[in-house]
């Protein structure tokens, strides 16, 4: 009895001090709630706000999408391959699944290193012809790794002024001295190579492939500039890596070129099954030493068995001569040439990606609804993604679409276009 009074009593104790750090918290995060929600409605005055449609189904070519009564065709995911649902895809993420469980409940160094995710990264680093590679929850975890580990207070990076967000953020991380050239300016890069002499090493950043506009880093001057100044390239391929250049080889292979960049950085979460994770790929020496100091991959949990071995499988259909990136080429021309041709101004550089340049954000918000009107499922993308006056709305073509996809989308796009006075 006595033992039971003592519980009791010490249960009051806590739900006491329980109340009081409750009535406490309260106060505080009521404040916090008020601040949040102007934060959210200066977002919604600003037509800004991003609602998220719910989608029922597989990511395809042809998608359910929660409200609407048919099943749309889907023309903005980074599916480009179309590998997201490929059966054989499917199949060996099910079997990971029955083999090596559903995680590993550690970090890689610890006990979260099986035998599928040294294989995958031997994979990688044969892919693009490089000597090691090293994987990552995300590409994001991957470019937020690399600089801290690489660039010391005494080195210079230099990069692109649009490059993702995720290399911005990663850059930020390092104590090197940043630097950034105008978007696609030689001139500049070169400006910003003669004032950073003096340092010890120096990195020239850029995306292969820059995801609002499609259009793609000049490699081949970077090449030559990186040669002339001692400086060493990173590219972040996420938008190239399995699709981009005659063998899927990205943006390297795409103008001609063999191990000009130094250090590779790119997704699984795309062409590559589109389920998760990134890597790093370049040198045996760095690739080791991330292993020592990457911060995300020392205090992240190891990737999936299933999401292993999805991209292994989805890599080995690229590797296999599948011929998806000959047909996701052949596809991006069509829809380009369908959509100039009705006079549309296509941004970009015969990338699947495939802005259609509108101008007006409302003007893009409108007619991405009533293409979701006529069975197309695209986005208008708008400040602050883009810049004030640069709406568009970004097609992306994958190889799983077919010509009368293709047919449909444009047909669709004439019409819309036509009843919004865009085209004539």
């Amino acid at each position: 009895m006595f033992q039971t009074s003592g519980r009791c009593a010490g249960w009051l104790l806590v739900k006491k001090n329980l109340n009081y750090s409750c009535r406490n918290s309260s106060t505080a995060l009521a404040a916090a709630r008020q601040l949040l929600e102007n934060e959210l409605d200066s977002i919604r005055q600003a037509g800004t706000f991003k609602h998220e449609r719910v989608i029922t189904s597989k990511q395809a070519v042809s998608v359910q999408v929660q409200g609407q009564t048919q099943p749309l065709l889907n023309f903005c995911a980074n599916n480009y391959l179309g590998l997201s649902s490929h059966p054989e895809v499917i199949q060996a993420g099910k079997e990971a699944l029955d083999n090596y469980g559903a995680g590993l409940s550690s970090v890689r160094f610890i006990c979260g290193t099986q035998n599928i995710h040294k294989v995958l990264e031997k994979t990688i680093a044969e892919f693009h012809g490089r000597e090691d590679a090293i994987l990552y929850p995300s590409c994001f975890d991957a470019n937020a790794g690399l600089f801290e580990v690489l660039l010391t207070p005494d080195d210079a990076v230099i990069s692109d002024e649009l490059n993702h967000a995720s290399i911005i953020d990663g850059i930020r991380l390092c104590k090197a001295t940043k630097l950034r050239y105008k978007h696609k300016d030689m001139a500049d890069l070169e400006e910003k190579l003669k004032s950073s002499q003096n340092s010890r090493m120096r990195l020239i950043v850029t995306d292969g492939v820059f995801s609002m506009d499609g259009n793609v880093a000049p490699l081949k001057e970077i090449a030559q500039l990186a040669d002339q100044y001692k400086s060493m390239i990173f590219i972040d391929e996420c938008h190239a890596t399995g699709f981009f250049g005659a063998t899927g080889r990205g943006t390297e292979e795409y103008f001609g070129l063999s191990n000009r960049v130094d250090i590779i950085n790119s997704t699984l979460g795309k062409a590559l099954g589109g389920a998760a994770g990134g890597y790093t790929t370049g040198p045996k020496e760095l690739i080791h030493l991330l292993r020592q100091r990457s911060r995300p991959y020392l205090f992240s949990n190891s990737l999936p068995p299933p999401v292993v071995a999805v991209a292994q499988k989805a890599l080995e259909l690229v590797m296999g001569g599948s011929g998806l990136s000959e047909k996701v080429a052949a596809n991006t021309t069509r829809f380009r040439q369908g959509m100039t041709s009705a006079g549309f101004k296509i941004l970009g550089e015969n990338h699947p990606i495939c802005p259609v340049f509108l101008e007006d954000a409302k003007l893009a918000s409108t007619m991405a609804e009533k293409m979701l009107s006529r069975g197309i499922y695209v986005i208008g993308f708008s400040y602050p993604v883009v810049p004030k006056g640069k709406a568009r709305i970004r097609v992306q073509i994958s190889a799983a679409h077919t010509f009368d996809d293709i047919d449909r989308t444009i047909e669709a796009f004439i019409s819309v276009g036509r009843e919004l006075d865009v085209i004539h």
